[in-house]
């Protein structure tokens, strides 16, 4: 099992300067510890993930500050840009980095953000796999023909050259199962979050299948889940420490939800006590059944339950709203359980992880979810 890192903060009211610096941190330790990539996302206009318009911009320096570590974007939102200038920036990041870039590619869904490219909103679905081969052949050297001024296609080969021959696409996931059958089907990787065992399970192995019937290699794909983490020693101590954190992060996927559905016209009054039991709630069974937040035993269990699941990777989501300080205390432990899952790597039972707890539907954040 690889472990990354993964950033997608919601306290986003901090000093930007100093949240920088403590990405820049989190990257020197896990690239000096053997941690397999770095994620950061594409967010706009709102607190939430507001220190992440743009992924590439990040990423040169965290390619100039690492040298070992994956640069990936978790994710691109392909219908904000045109396929250019995504191949011509990365390809300048897979430089400056080596040749260790990646991207994942997503539709987006907030309307608010498709304030760049407002004709891409009802069709950003099939923009973004439309453009999935135009940013392969590019990336390769190859020419590319896009309109041009009064209605001429002009033809196009992008510069700087990339490093890496290919570029490693991942396809973001909600619970829209024809995301994997088609990142099956055009051999990309896949990032997803967690919101069921069993639907995982049902997910991987459908996304395993499409490989194959398209001709690809159906176990060199690779399955990336992102879970909130942050390991301790004392159960009790961790739970009071992220309990509200976790809450607030939640409750500003709430906040987000209720902006888009007003501006669509689809919203539904939910008064502030409402939201907080449901916060309340979603905190809880983020702990308890979607997370690597508690002790090493609890977590280790929960990487082996990913493991047997078909999981390649666990992106671990360190900011979530705890101190930046606290953040980086808690980097050695969770080396620790990655290197302890990396010696046990094929060697936990499917049984790792116990039956209790099971979370059988897409939980509290399914509306959220259900945009993909």
């Amino acid at each position: 099992m690889d472990f990354s890192v993964y950033f997608f903060s919601a306290n986003d009211r901090n000093d930007f300067g100093a949240r920088y610096r403590f990405i820049l941190d989190v990257a020197r330790f896990a690239d000096s510890h053997g941690f397999t990539a770095i994620w950061t996302p594409e967010r706009h206009f709102q607190e939430f993930g507001g220190s992440f318009p743009n992924p590439a911009v990040l990423s040169a320096a965290l390619a100039a500050t690492t040298e070992n570590l994956g640069i990936r974007a978790g994710s691109v939102v392909l219908p904000h840009h045109h396929p250019v200038r995504v191949v011509e920036e990365w390809s300048l990041v897979d430089q400056l980095s080596g040749g260790r870039t990646g991207i994942c590619v997503a539709t987006g869904w907030h309307r608010g953000d498709f304030v760049f490219y407002p004709e891409h909103y009802e069709t950003r679905r099939e923009h973004t796999f439309g453009h999935i081969d135009t940013l392969r052949s590019l990336w390769r050297g190859e020419a590319a023909r896009f309109p041009g001024p009064g209605g001429q296609e002009l033809e196009v080969r992008t510069f700087p050259r990339p490093r890496q021959p290919e570029l490693p696409l991942w396809l973001v996931h909600t619970s829209n199962p024809r995301t994997w059958t088609e990142a099956g089907r055009r051999g990309l990787n896949v990032l997803s979050l967690l919101t069921s065992w069993e639907k995982l399970e049902e997910d991987i192995a459908g996304y395993r299948a499409a490989r194959e019937r398209a001709g690809h290699d159906p176990e060199s794909g690779i399955v990336t889940i992102g879970m909130h983490t942050f390991i301790g020693e004392e159960e009790e101590a961790v739970r009071a420490l992220v309990h509200e954190p976790v809450k607030s992060y939640l409750a500003s996927f709430m906040t987000q939800k209720r902006s888009d559905d007003r501006v669509s016209g689809t919203s539904r009054d939910t008064d502030t006590a409402e939201q907080d039991r449901l916060a309340d709630l979603m905190a809880e069974d983020y702990y308890q059944r979607r997370s690597l937040l508690g002790t090493p035993d609890k977590c280790a269990a929960t990487v082996g339950r990913l493991r047997a699941a078909g999981v390649d990777e666990v992106a671990c989501l360190v900011d979530f709203g705890l101190p930046f300080d606290t953040v980086l205390a808690a980097m050695p432990a969770l080396d620790a359980l990655r290197r302890r899952c990396a010696g046990e790597d094929r060697a936990t039972p499917a049984t790792a992880a116990p039956a209790a707890g099971t979370h059988t539907s897409s939980g509290p954040l399914g509306w959220y979810y259900d945009r993909g």
